[in-house]
């Protein structure tokens, strides 16, 4: 990406420059063109996240608020994605401050996900009904993710446990 002076962008990587009406110490001034760093254009060259990328075991937090009840909401989880989309886990949930039974201390799951190439994805947990969708962002080469759980006001850090 290239930004003349005047601040127009040629994506293009194209070097424009345009002709000032001036004359400066008997020459005609032009713009010269400068070459900046553009977030956009790195984040292009790095799109390569995949299923792939999320692999092996994840320590996660999950905390926030269920909706339409007001209750809060914390969450221990240990995930393990294998790769291929596939995910299993066990979680240890909190509501309202009340811990689970001692027979569901830790409750395990299953799930999918997909990690598309700009690194964003998606998730659903299936812990019983209803199954648990969520959105994130893969951070950090895959070493991280943080994520958000559609319809709920609850949040997930995520990283991976080495």
């Amino acid at each position: 990406m290239v930004v003349d002076t005047l601040g127009r962008i040629d994506s293009n990587r194209r070097v424009r420059t345009r002709t000032h009406g001036g004359v400066a110490g008997g020459r005609r001034v032009t713009a010269a063109p400068i070459p900046i760093s553009s977030s956009k254009r790195k984040q292009s060259e790095n799109e390569n996240c995949s299923n792939r990328t999320l692999f092996g075991d994840y320590g996660a937090l999950i905390e926030g608020t269920i909706l339409g009840l007001d209750l809060p909401l914390r969450t221990l989880m240990m995930a393990h994605f294998d790769r291929e989309g596939g995910l299993t886990e066990v979680d240890h949930v909190v509501i309202n401050g009340v811990p689970p039974v001692a027979e569901e201390e830790w409750r395990p799951a299953t799930g999918t996900y997909t990690v598309n190439p700009d690194c964003t994805g998606s998730a659903v947990i299936n812990t019983g009904n209803p199954p648990i969708p969520l959105h994130f962002v893969v951070v950090n080469r895959g070493k991280e993710f943080r994520g958000v759980v559609d319809g709920n006001a609850i949040t997930v850090t995520a990283s991976r446990v080495d």
